[in-house]
This record gives structure tokens, sequence and C-alpha cells, in this order.
């Protein structure tokens, strides 16, 4: 039996916000929107998430855009497409959160929550974008 460890806040965070950036999307709403529409507000770091997205869409979409080779943003599934922002987000706005941890938790949520080649598609542009944003991949 292998031991795996419980998730930690950050990571819940982000598999929250997916689902919310998902169901934005779906809605045709945008984050903030969302947000003010909840019972209950999300974690502080899940809200941050999606509010930045939000803010900061067009700039987001263009790196997407310029670094995701052969895919339209709007064509990308609508998880990968989520996940992409939600990280190019944390890499281009929040210096402080480390780039593997970023790109690492990415890539298993796309695994989990996305197609059989999702997680290394996300590996490849979040790779590209951290050598660019931040010097690193």
């Amino acid at each position: 039996m292998t031991f795996v460890p419980p998730a930690g806040p950050r990571r819940q965070a982000r598999e929250r916000a997916l689902g919310l950036l998902y169901e934005a999307e779906a809605k045709d709403i945008g984050g903030a929107e969302l947000l003010a529409e909840l019972p209950l507000p999300p974690d502080p770091y899940a809200a941050t998430l999606v509010d930045g997205v939000d803010r900061h869409r067009d700039e987001i979409d263009g790196w997407l855009a310029r670094l995701a080779h052969d895919w339209a943003v709007d064509r990308m599934p609508a998880v990968d497409r989520a996940l992409l922002r939600m990280a190019a987000y944390e890499l281009l706005h929040e210096p402080t959160v480390p780039t593997g941890a970023v790109i690492d938790e990415a890539v298993e949520l796309a695994k989990s929550y996305s197609t059989e080649g999702s997680g290394r598609f996300v590996n490849g542009v979040l790779s590209k974008l951290a050598t660019e944003c931040r010097g690193e991949g």
C-alpha cells in the first residue's frame, strides 16, 4: 500500500478555484459575479485565483495563445483552459509562489480532471511560460 499525503490547503484552494473557473465559463459569467453568487465564500486563496484570472484574462490568454502552438485558447478542452489560466495567473502575478509548485499542481489536476494527454500539454505550456516570465522552467 502506498502512502498518499493529504492535499494541503493550497492544493485544495487550487482545486476549488479550478471548479469555480470552469463553472463561471459554463455559465458565461465573470469570476467576480460567480463569487458574489456563492452562499459561502471559498478559501481566500481560491478567491484570489478566480479574481486574478478574471482581472488578467486578456493578458493570460495572450500568453497562452502564443505558447500553446497549434492550439487556439478557445479550442482547448475547458478544464485545460481553466487550469492554464489559473496557473498562468500564479506564474505572472504571484511571485512568492514557487514555480515548481504551480506547475506540479496544475499537471496533477490535469491528470485528475482532464484528458489523457492533458498533463503533458499543461506541463509544456507552463514550462515555457515559467522560462519566459520567471527565467526558470
